[in-house]
């Protein structure tokens, strides 16, 4: 009985948890997650979006951008990490163009410019 009970504790954690949107991977093993939440505004009774970026520890570097996740509270990683990747909600869509045309060898960013004499 002593054995299921603790069972029980140990499954119902009380970590906060935010779900939000990767921002940023450009840090290694570290994401930005940019947490939405819409509330009424104080005085004019309005509802407004309110926005707050965290960092958090993603251990596998398995999210990417555009990828909503969900974080959950940890001990202190660094000066701003205090979250951890918790799990992938919804995957991002990659857009991949494979079109003959889009290759490195059609490459139309560059300009050749004619250069005119000038006359004396």
């Amino acid at each position: 009985m002593a054995e299921q009970a603790t069972e029980e504790v140990k499954k119902t954690s009380h970590k906060n948890e935010k779900v939000g949107e990767v921002v940023s991977t450009k840090m290694a093993k570290t994401i930005v997650v940019e947490v939405t939440r819409r509330v009424a505004h104080p005085v004019y009774k309005r509802i407004v979006t309110q926005r707050k970026k965290f960092y958090a520890h993603d251990e596998q570097e398995s999210a990417k951008p555009g990828d909503v996740v969900r974080i959950v509270e940890c001990r202190p990683l660094s000066r701003l990490k205090r979250w951890e990747l918790g799990d992938v909600v919804r995957r991002a869509v990659q857009v991949t163009v494979d079109h003959p045309a889009i290759e490195g060898s059609a490459d139309t960013r560059v300009k050749k410019t004619l250069k005119k004499k000038k006359k004396k």
